[in-house]
This record gives structure tokens, C-alpha cells and sequence, in this order.
């Protein structure tokens, strides 16, 4: 199953890029990042499918770790061929957007900056394959 983030903006070189790039080498499954303009309509390959959608928004849910593998497990399972991370710009998602989603997905109830969102998603994102692929699992 493909992971693809799209993200507003770009991310350029910055600490926050820095650890981007650390994770997107770090994933081993099919990884792509796409990053959209913070203005206007985004450009984005067609979706695999059938494609899960899941925006990142502070009113989403709040999964462990754990729940998250458990999630990326079942759509992988069930033949989801893509699943796609929205990240929206500093007004967030309309609720039309919000409305199509298969998953609203929250780091809490905080607002994180657009740029550590991309490199928390990708982290997580790690730790769920890595989790799923059964290597150790620590909580610090």
C-alpha cells in the first residue's frame, strides 16, 4: 500500500526537512510526498484504488501508535492500494473536505505548525510499519 503525504507548502531546508528526509528514508513501504501550493487547487496524480483519505485535523481522533498500525494493517489487508495524508494550510481543511474523509486524524488536541505535522506524520507512519513488521516497540 502506497503512503502518500500532501502536504500545503514547501518545506525547503529547515530542520523540520531535515527530519523529513530522515523518515522518508527511514519507511520501507511505498512512500511519496507531495507538496501543494499554500494557495489554489493542489496537483496530485490520480488515486490508486480503491484509496483511503485521511486529513489531518486537531478535531480528529487521536490514535496510539499501536491503533494506527492496527488501521494501516486492516486497509492494507483489505486491498487499499493507497492511503492519502492531507495536510491542509494554516486555515486547515473546508468541511466539504472534511465531510469526504475516511479519517480525521489528530496529534491532540494542540495545533502543531504545518512543518513539524509532516515530520510527526512521518514518524508515525515509521513506527506503524515498523511495528507491523514486528520489531521491537518502545513508548519513550
Amino acid at each position: 500500500m502506497l503512503l502518500h503525504i500532501i502536504a500545503r507548502g514547501k518545506i525547503g531546508r529547515s530542520p523540520e526537512g531535515e527530519l523529513v528526509a530522515r523518515y522518508l528514508q527511514r519507511i520501507t513501504w511505498p512512500t511519496r510526498l507531495s507538496e501543494w501550493p499554500e494557495r489554489g487547487p493542489g496537483k496530485a496524480a490520480e488515486p490508486l484504488s480503491p484509496c483511503r483519505l485521511v486529513l489531518l485535523d486537531e478535531r480528529g481522533t487521536a490514535l496510539s501508535s499501536e491503533d494506527f498500525a492496527a488501521l494501516l494493517a486492516r486497509w492494507r489487508d483489505a486491498g487499499v492500494r493507497e492511503a492519502r495524508f492531507m495536510i491542509g494550510a494554516a486555515d486547515g481543511h473546508s468541511d466539504a473536505e472534511r465531510a469526504g474523509a475516511d479519517l480525521l486524524l489528530a496529534f491532540g488536541p494542540a495545533t502543531w505548525p504545518h512543518l513539524l505535522a509532516r515530520a510527526m506524520l512521518l514518524e508515525q507512519l515509521y513506527r506503524a510499519t515498523t511495528i507491523l513488521a514486528g520489531h521491537p516497540y518502545h513508548r519513550a
